[in-house]
């Protein structure tokens, strides 16, 4: 068999992450006939089926499960090795890594921020599910991500709060509620406890076809179209949003910091959604 190209496990992750041509098309900047050829002409040069595809959905074969994971960990080698290179040349260059649906509002102003910078240094993002993993593994100098508790050996910058709300189709009877309760949340149909491995735009049309409601950070409501409202819930853990690095990468986190500051300090706070009025309880909504 002939060697795979980076191309092609590029174009595999992208469907496999989304399990949506149209969507991963979109996602790589290509449009979805070239895709479609290239996904096919992998799986006759691996040989066996990797995507199971039928009139309503693509779903991962057990293969592609197995193949998924290991172009993830060559996609990722790949990276470090370029960025490990770079940095014995002198080449000044950060790397965050987050989640396809964190910070939407906080990471473009990061970068805008960083670029205008004075000292040429570049910041490149990689997009992953274990934020912590491409730390520790070199993918990555910075993680933006959301954290409720410390992390042994990862130094930390809070951001600032996300409060959590819940996203709901439009028309649910539950949508126009001031907040709902945890409890009220956790019966929904399709509540998922744990954010689904996917894109935000997937995760958005998935909640607007009433498949799935899943708690996330209010950050996201900059995100939403029209089809989906997102109700702050109450009684839930609100986490913060944090950069976080190793101690060995302090020198790359500082000047990446000190930018996260000067970007914060033009942002104006959200105040918390919800405010707990007494010990039984009860909840108001905050003007």
């Amino acid at each position: 068999m002939n060697h795979l190209e980076t191309r092609e496990l590029t174009y595999f992750v992208a469907v496999a992450e989304t399990l949506h041509f149209s969507q991963a098309a979109e996602n790589l900047g290509i449009t979805q006939p070239p895709l479609s050829r290239a996904i096919a002409h992998l799986e006759r040069r691996v040989g066996v089926p990797l995507l199971e595809r039928t009139t309503r959905q693509v779903r991962l074969t057990e293969a592609g499960e197995v193949f998924l994971t290991e172009c993830r960990t060559i996609l990722a080698a790949m990276d470090t090795a370029v960025r490990k290179a770079r940095k014995a040349a002198g080449q000044q260059r950060v790397t965050i890594a987050t989640r396809p649906a964190a910070a939407p509002g906080i990471l473009p102003a990061l970068l805008a921020a960083d670029a205008q910078g004075p000292d040429g240094v570049l910041t490149d993002v990689v997009f992953t599910y274990d934020e912590i993993g491409a730390l520790r593994d070199g993918t990555a100098d910075v993680a933006l991500m959301c954290q409720s508790v410390a992390v042994p050996g990862v130094e930390l910058m809070e951001l600032g709060p996300e409060e959590p709300v819940v996203l709901l189709p439009a028309g649910h009877p539950l949508a126009d509620r001031p907040f709902l309760t945890l409890t009220e949340v956790q019966a929904l149909p399709g509540y998922e406890a744990q954010l689904p491995n996917e894109a935000l735009d997937t995760m958005v049309d998935r909640v607007a076809l009433g498949r799935l409601a899943v708690v996330v950070g209010d950050s996201v409501r900059d995100r939403l179209g029209r089809s989906v409202r997102a109700v702050p819930v109450y009684g839930y853990p609100v986490t913060q949003l944090v950069l976080a690095w190793l101690p060995d990468a302090r020198p790359a986190a500082s000047r990446l910091t000190a930018t996260a500051h000067a970007v914060m300090e033009r942002r104006t706070p959200r105040p918390p959604v919800l405010a707990s009025t007494d010990h039984g309880g009860s909840a108001d909504v905050r003007k």
